[in-house]
């Protein structure tokens, strides 16, 4: 824990236009992975589950899932998938987004700029998986960005989602 630097909240707002894997509908969830699968504990994988939510192509999650961080250059990974009682859960598409931005824009002095100020702006491009320009933001004395990922792997789908940073007493810290 002496490397943790401290605490990433996604916000998993909502799945927008997911694809069809049962008759007419899906049973989405969505799983968030950050880390690598070894035998270091420095960078062991952690796993956060959404609750599923039935038969919606276009579910409103709202939920917040906590990830620690230790190393800002592991990107983090997102997977929806399509519960189902009887069978293999159904995958629904992939995303992976960098947070190298948003720590960067941690790292800096915010004293006296108004709310809702953009800080920086990370544009789509084929290393990411961004549908839209992603804008981090000072917000209410925090630093926000929020996400609009396009799926991969799938013929339609994106998930909305809010990064928010939390400093926890006795972490390394992000100076």
């Amino acid at each position: 824990m002496e490397n943790l630097l401290g605490l990433l909240r996604i916000r998993v707002k909502r799945g927008v236009n997911l694809a069809v894997r049962d008759v007419r509908s899906s049973d989405p969830y969505i799983v968030i992975k950050m880390g690598k699968q070894s035998d270091h504990f420095d960078h062991e994988m952690q796993k956060l589950k959404t609750r599923v939510i039935k038969k919606d192509v276009n579910p409103e999650w709202n939920e917040d899932l906590t990830l620690s961080v230790t190393d800002p250059s592991i990107p983090v990974k997102l997977t929806v998938y399509d519960h189902d009682t009887f069978s293999k859960d159904d995958k629904m598409g992939d995303a992976e987004f960098d947070i190298v931005p948003y720590i960067e824009a941690l790292k800096m002095d915010y004293g006296g700029i108004p709310s809702g100020t953009i800080i920086t702006r990370v544009q789509p491009c084929r290393q990411n998986c961004l549908s839209e320009e992603s804008c981090v933001r000072w917000s209410e004395g925090k630093v926000i960005q929020d996400l609009c990922l396009r799926l991969r792997n799938v013929e339609c789908g994106e998930v909305e989602i809010q990064l928010q940073w939390i400093d926890l007493p006795g972490s390394k810290g992000l100076s």
